[in-house]
């Protein structure tokens, strides 16, 4: 009796994939395929963080910022990228103390996609305690916090990494 159940369920098992299948596929005629999707790539955008008097931590941010860039410059996809600076990282854009700013230019000059961006509290804060212009290197945009640039930035879904 159990053998019997189960050649019936076979059985009704293969009829429905019979009464299923489409004709198309029983004479041979190829079935059409559902269209891909279009490769859509939405823009990247990447907020480097940098707030420390510190050659190697600015040189490992430039790092980050060329190697994504030159990423989806491969892939033939947009990035923006910016390098915002605040408290001792602002040494990075001082035109008189940036151990980087030869690299820098030369990075700018190669890809625009790359921003460079210095906090304008802290500016006014070592021209305070420095009493004298902080002057910056002519790549650097001055905003009026780093920090809240960074935020502004990340509410917007940028990418946020601190090197």
């Amino acid at each position: 009796m159990r053998g019997t159940r189960d050649s019936v369920r076979a059985l009704a098992a293969v009829v429905a994939l019979l009464v299923v299948a489409p004709a198309s596929a029983e004479a041979g005629v190829p079935q059409k395929q559902a269209a891909k999707p279009l490769k859509q790539s939405k823009p990247h955008n990447l907020v480097l963080q940098v707030n420390v008097n510190d050659p190697a931590m600015m040189n490992l941010a430039l790092n980050n910022a060329t190697n994504v860039a030159q990423y989806y410059k491969d892939l033939g996809e947009k990035v923006t990228i910016e390098v915002v600076t605040f408290g001792p990282g602002l040494h990075m854009l001082r035109d008189d103390t940036s151990p980087v700013k030869a690299r820098i230019k030369s990075i700018k000059e190669a890809n625009p996609t790359i921003s460079f961006k210095a906090c304008g509290n802290t500016q006014e804060n070592m021209h305070k305690v420095e009493n004298k212009e902080i002057p910056l290197i002519p790549e650097a945009t001055v905003v009026k916090s780093g920090v809240v640039r960074v935020m502004q930035l990340q509410e917007q879904g940028w990418t946020y990494v601190r090197p």
